[in-house]
């Protein structure tokens, strides 16, 4: 799913029409309709701080949006910051290599 798409699902989801969700991110209605139709251009594509209070909006998962924003979250930011060469590894798996992994850490929780 692109950010667009899931920015409109949510925005349907809680009822929200492109007018008010404009008003409450303080931005106009041909912005939030390019954001949902993904007809931004390079340096119109949301930033973080506006990916957050669009969070906070649609009461939506931050990273979810952060991630389909092609915007790595802080929280995992940090995390690649202190172990670059654990997330290089990961980044080299195969998928089924990343399945059995993923399957791994389900059990650990």
């Amino acid at each position: 799913m692109q950010f667009g798409e899931r920015v409109r699902e949510l925005r349907h989801q809680r009822g929200v029409k492109q007018s008010d969700l404009a008003t409450r991110m303080n931005v106009s209605v041909s912005y939030i309709s390019k954001v949902e139709n993904g007809k931004l251009h390079f340096g119109d594509y949301p930033s973080e701080k506006f990916i957050h209070k669009l969070a906070e909006e649609l009461k939506a998962d931050e990273d979810e949006l952060l991630l389909l924003a092609d915007k790595v979250p802080v929280s995992i930011r940090q995390r690649i910051r202190q172990r670059p060469d654990l997330f290089r590894q990961i980044a080299k798996m195969d998928k089924r290599a990343l399945d059995r992994l993923e399957s791994s850490l389900n059990t650990v929780r």
